[in-house]
């Protein structure tokens, strides 16, 4: 029962940070840091992905309509081969270059990110507060007067080269896309649209890597855990996307850049408490 509680906790916890810019994958290794858990099971890079499967369940219910017709319009320019003035065209090709950086980048360093940063987790800190200084300095510097019809291919490459490093555990998928984006002078919730829509694809493919390992290893009877974790991660990553994207229609990020500072200034306090 225990183990089940914990992973309740660490659904709504993923489900929230992974559409927030305040990393997921920062808050599924510190949570259990905090509050003193030793489960060989849910604090796992394994468990935490198929956490990532449940918010992919939240993209998929909230963006089908835009998956539908991108994915219509992806297969029409393959069978035309051409894009042509098709704005839905364009964006699904943006969105399939935006993904390569974090897919070529993620199969090269999986070990390094199951693994090390569970371990060190004050790298988790610093990147915690890097991804805080890029989004001050993109809020600053941004010019936010794009919509994502105005994206070039080459400002999707670099908003996938952005979401690659999200990979490293405190910078946030959504902090350096939405960032990325900000730089670009792309507006904030169109940002944030663009990386919710990119992340799909990413999560995906590490879903059914993780998925493959786990079922070859066997759950051990973890399938209770496994499901309440993953549905709640589902429930509570559809409710943040609807409030960020409303969030950010009319405010900035200044309140998740200090929500990052303070989480890095905890990881000090745990590291020094050691």
């Amino acid at each position: 029962m225990e183990q089940i509680l914990h992973a309740a906790i660490l659904g709504l916890v993923q489900g929230l940070t992974e559409f927030l810019p305040v990393s997921s994958s920062a808050h599924l290794v510190l949570v259990p840091r905090f509050l003193g858990w030793n489960d060989p099971f849910v604090d796992t890079a394994a468990f935490d992905v198929m956490l990532h499967i449940g918010t992919l369940l939240a993209l998929l219910i909230y963006f089908w309509r835009d998956i539908w017709r991108l994915l219509a319009a992806l297969l029409g320019s393959i069978r035309d081969r051409q894009i042509g003035a098709d704005p839905d065209r364009r964006l699904a090709w943006l969105l399939v270059v935006s993904v390569i950086p974090a897919a070529l980048l993620g199969a090269g360093l999986e070990s390094l990110f199951d693994t090390f940063f569970r371990e060190h987790i004050g790298w988790i800190g610093l990147f915690l507060l890097l991804g805080a200084a890029l989004l001050w300095l993109a809020e600053r510097w941004g010019r936010q007067t794009r919509q994502l019809d105005g994206l070039r291919f080459g400002d999707a490459l670099v908003i996938g080269i952005a979401q690659a490093l999200a990979l490293f555990p405190g910078i946030s998928r959504s902090g350096i896309t939405i960032a990325a984006g900000l730089f670009l002078g792309l507006e904030r919730a169109a940002a944030a649209r663009f990386a919710f829509l990119m992340a799909i694809p990413v999560i995906a493919g590490a879903g059914l890597v993780k998925t493959r390992e786990l079922l070859g290893s066997g759950l051990g009877g973890h399938e209770g855990a496994l499901a309440v974790g993953m549905a709640l991660s589902a429930a509570s990553g559809l409710a943040a996307i609807a409030f960020l994207l409303a969030y950010l229609r009319r405010n900035s990020t200044a309140v998740f850049i200090t929500y990052r500072v303070v989480l890095a200034a905890l990881v000090v306090v745990l590291l020094l408490a050691r």
